[in-house]
């Protein structure tokens, strides 16, 4: 059995930069990716974690940071069901420009096999991403996630 591969092409009406700069902005990520907050320094080597109403929910570390081409970081899965159970994977995004649009290819690999992160992922990426090309268009990140409705509605 081969390891999985998530592999997610969007065009966004865009510059690189302005897409370039929304991946790599706690505001912007904090309102596209349902209050999920990345915070680095974005240098190679250097950490990365996402945080979500006080808590960890990702961390990582930088692997490539090429503004407006290239970003790449690992990505451990750091909240429930998964509580850093599983090692580390890798996420890049890939901007290429396009006349007026940018085409962003997001590869997320290095998975193990039989990886739930991989599930967890394979549903999340399209909502997540879905929701970045929105707000870098429109300003505005009009997608909800229904995972953290349940996660909500378990709390009561």
């Amino acid at each position: 059995m081969s390891k999985p591969v998530f592999v997610y092409v969007s065009y966004i009406a865009a510059t690189p930069d302005k897409v370039f700069k929304a991946l790599t902005s706690a505001e912007a990520t904090g309102k596209f990716w349902f209050g999920n907050v990345a915070a680095s320094d974005w240098k190679v080597g250097s950490p990365i974690e996402f945080h979500r109403e006080g808590r960890l929910i990702l961390q990582g570390k930088i692997l490539e940071n090429d503004p407006p081409r290239r970003l790449s970081y690992t990505f451990h899965s750091m909240h429930e069901p998964h509580n850093g159970k599983e090692p580390p994977s890798r996420v890049v995004f890939d901007l290429e420009k396009q006349k007026d649009q940018v085409k962003l290819v997001v590869t997320h690999d290095d998975f193990i096999e039989g990886s739930k992160v991989f599930e967890s992922i394979s549903n999340g990426w399209p909502l997540v991403l879905s929701n970045l090309k929105s707000f870098v268009e429109t300003e505005a990140a009009p997608l909800h996630a229904p995972w953290y409705d349940k996660e909500k509605a378990g709390a009561n």
